[in-house]
């Protein structure tokens, strides 16, 4: 048998999990809006690859209603709406073998209360799908790190060392678990997420994410009065000045584009970068301004081959993340040649 490697956004997927927004104390006013921009998502990723919408006991009704036949419903416990964080993370061996690593969830560091069905819906996705459950006791959510599929992994200082994690594990100690867990072998730290993202201590999938191997898209704001221009500079230095685990210089795509939207709740900012790549496509948030196609035109750069989908979601920010936050991939088994038999 062969280790396991989380396989890179971009690899062929089975399907995409989505967890149904209910959390009232969160979205407040706008959980209606929030739903429907929620199933917006659902349906423009189900154009590409068959989606499960996971939805709290007593709300899957409402969710096959507002989603539509395309997209399946099931039911399970759940406190809050960001499979990206909380939903296992998957991972695959040589043999044609997958498993899913479920790390431990507090909340974005006890943020919310309760998380304690968040904490345990890894397992129980896992015990539904049938894939084998690898635990581990570290907390890390999906939207901290990204990854090449060919051993290098990509996260933030700014997160994965903020005291409210894991207090009680040094740099080298978190390296030492992401790499046995997902199957890196090289972790490069960059100082910064977003600035504004208070909510995750600024994960990676608003600052960078791998396109290809050797490949990023990074988030550099181009107005100077931009609270991340001169942060995001810096996490562009780092990456100039390193290699990845095949000792290769990164390719940096910039998307200088950013858009702020006004809500009666307040100004948002909604990530052009917190992006779902899925079979044959990728889907993105935009905010309904001039600059959103400007945006698209860049990720489409980044992806060539790819049909590029541009979805409104400025109550997902509002809420705290985007549509990469909402999403899980469930990567695909690769076929596995039969070895001839030998006389």
């Amino acid at each position: 048998m062969t280790a396991f490697r989380m396989p890179a956004e971009w690899s062929e997927h089975e399907g995409c999990l989505m967890a149904w927004p209910v959390r009232e104390d969160l979205w407040g006013g706008v959980l209606d809006d929030a739903k429907e921009e929620y199933a917006n998502v659902a349906r423009a990723i189900a154009e590409f690859e068959p989606v499960t919408m996971v939805a709290p006991p007593g709300h899957g009704e409402d969710a096959r209603t507002r989603c539509g036949d395309g997209v399946t419903v099931v039911e399970m416990a759940q406190d809050d709406s960001w499979f990206r964080d909380s939903a296992p993370l998957f991972v695959l061996d040589g043999d044609g073998n997958r498993a899913g690593v479920d790390f431990r969830f507090n909340a974005w560091g006890r943020k919310h209360h309760p998380y304690d069905s968040d904490d345990r819906v890894s397992a129980l996705l896992l015990e539904h799908l049938g894939v084998e459950r690898i635990a581990s006791d570290m907390i890390l959510e999906g939207g901290a790190i990204t990854v090449d599929g060919e051993g290098t992994l990509i996260t933030t200082e700014q997160c994965l060392l903020h005291p409210n994690r894991n207090p009680g594990l040094k740099r080298d100690e978190i390296e030492t678990e992401l790499k046995s867990r997902l199957g890196v072998e090289k972790v490069v730290w960059l100082p910064y997420g977003g600035l504004l993202d208070t909510e995750t201590d600024g994960h990676v999938d608003g600052a960078c994410a791998f396109a290809a191997p050797g490949k990023v898209v990074l988030s550099l704001p181009d107005d100077p009065d931009h609270p991340d221009y001169a942060r995001m500079r810096a996490n562009r230095a780092v990456l100039e000045a390193t290699t990845d685990a095949h000792g290769r210089s990164f390719e940096i795509i910039d998307l200088p584009q950013t858009a702020f939207v006004d809500m009666a709740e307040g100004q948002v900012e909604v990530s052009y970068l917190n992006y779902y790549v899925a079979n044959g496509g990728v889907v993105v948030p935009v905010a309904g301004v001039p600059q959103d196609a400007d945006a698209l035109a860049v990720i489409a750069g980044a992806y060539p081959g790819r049909k590029v989908v541009g979805v409104r979601a400025p109550v997902i920010a509002f809420g705290g993340g985007g549509v990469h936050c909402i999403t899980q991939q469930i990567p695909a088994v690769p076929a596995i040649s039969a070895v001839p038999a030998t006389a």
